[in-house]
């Protein structure tokens, strides 16, 4: 069979090798995050024409404003994966706490747990910009059959068996690793599967452009600013060029596809930055390093950083391994 008509469920049997525990646990976890993002991907794609953009008219545990999508896709991932009895947890951007899940018996038999941004960006469908959904699994550490503890969701991002991301935008793209590499696939609307499109995606080592809210540059630290600077010195070999959309996903898709790096550093209102370490930055961190590149938060690895809060917030820096250097060297 041609590489390009490769379905992702025959993709992940084929490669289920692969993968650290070959129980079938996977394949079915990922039959799950298929279903949900493909739910989710057809209501993005309808936005506007029925009423689910704008705001809910509540916040979520970090103080901001929760969109109509935010709860929507938050409700479709967590039913999909409890509906299926894979998962014995869920750590959600969107909820307080974690979400303990018991099976049909009653019993917590189940070995993984999932982290997820359910929708990140969301607050761009308004403007039809491109949004996503980044997800993280772990296996437990606490003993089968009991309820999860908060110490299965603290886990370092090095532990992560799996990370990926879904991209809605112009096609809707699931990018995933096991820790054997990345690959993308892509929806095909007609069919309703996704097919390989972007195997063993690489990020190149030095990318021309940089992605940062430029709007907070005078609360960035002084290293954060003069790399920036560098960035725009035109008698280097720069100047690189500026993209910043403002959605997560988007920006680090792109800087994976084109080369690049993406900065969330902190700022002086803000010391810890904006992005949380268990939702967005460890999946991310693991899939760019699986790619060729680097994640920071600008004083170490961000998949050794010892979690302390399920809602914790850390600088990010990711993206081409030579920017990445180039940016430490700075700070």
């Amino acid at each position: 069979m041609e590489e390009r008509y490769i379905t992702l469920g025959e993709f992940i049997i084929k490669k289920q090798d692969d993968f650290q525990y070959t129980s079938g646990e996977l394949s079915r976890l990922m039959n799950s995050i298929r279903l949900a993002a493909k739910i989710v991907a057809q209501k993005v794609n309808q936005a506007g024409l029925v009423d689910i953009t704008g705001a809910f008219g509540k916040e979520n545990i970090q103080g901001e404003q929760q969109q109509k999508l935010d709860v929507f896709a938050n409700d479709v991932f967590i039913q999909t994966l409890t509906n299926r009895e894979i998962v014995c947890g869920i750590g959600s951007e969107e909820n307080d706490d974690f979400i303990t899940i018991s099976g049909s018996d009653g019993a917590n038999k189940n070995k993984y747990v999932v982290l997820m941004d359910p929708l990140d960006g969301s607050s761009n469908i308004d403007v039809n910009v491109s949004v996503g959904t980044i997800f993280s699994i772990y296996r437990r550490v606490s003993e089968i059959g009991t309820p999860v503890t908060q110490e299965d969701f603290l886990q370092k991002g090095n532990a992560q068996v799996a990370a990926g991301y879904v991209i809605y935008g112009s096609s809707t793209m699931l990018v995933y690793t096991t820790g054997n590499g990345v690959n993308g696939f892509t929806l095909d609307p007609a069919l309703g599967t996704f097919f390989l499109s972007h195997p063993d995606m690489k990020i190149a080592e030095d990318g021309m452009i940089y992605s940062v809210n430029e709007g907070n540059f005078k609360q960035f630290d002084r290293g954060v600013k003069e790399y920036i600077d560098y960035c725009k010195d035109d008698s280097s070999k720069c100047p690189y060029s500026g993209r910043y959309i403002g959605s997560l996903v988007a920006d680090v898709h792109r800087n994976m596809l084109k080369g690049g790096i993406y900065m969330y550093p902190g700022t002086i209102s803000k010391p810890n930055g904006k992005l949380r370490l268990l939702y967005e930055c460890n999946p991310f961190a693991m899939i760019i390093e699986q790619a060729g590149g680097k994640a920071t938060d600008g004083k170490q690895r961000i998949l050794d950083i010892e979690p302390t809060e399920l809602h914790q917030r850390v600088p990010f820096f990711c993206g081409s391994k030579n920017m990445i250097e180039k940016l430490e060297s700075y700070l």
